[in-house]
């Protein structure tokens, strides 16, 4: 029966070969293009990404925006008319439970 130990690059034997020992003592990579530059140049890149991602937003109409703004505005005071009658619920009957 096999057993699942190690890595399927490591043979049978459990020990490295010769070629790997040479593919180890290469040096890494570090990390392409993007590592190579300065901070004020990642720091450009990362506004440029930023610019082009907000250009692909698909932004809501001015009625869209009432629509949306007002369901929230309804939702939110329909939650606190929720909360505010289990409050007043729980106040009524721990006055009536203590006295």
């Amino acid at each position: 029966m096999t057993e699942a130990l190690g890595s399927t690059a490591t043979p049978e034997s459990g020990r490295p070969d010769s070629d790997s020992a040479d593919a180890t003592s290469k040096k890494p990579r570090r990390g392409g293009k993007r590592g190579k530059k300065g901070p004020l140049a990642r720091l450009a890149l990362f506004y440029r990404q930023i610019v082009a991602e907000l250009r692909k937003v698909v932004w809501p109409t001015r009625s869209e925006l009432i629509t949306y703004t007002s369901v929230v505005i309804v939702f939110v005071v329909v939650i606190i008319a929720l909360v505010t009658v289990i409050d007043w619920g729980f106040n009524k009957g721990v006055s009536y439970v203590f006295g």
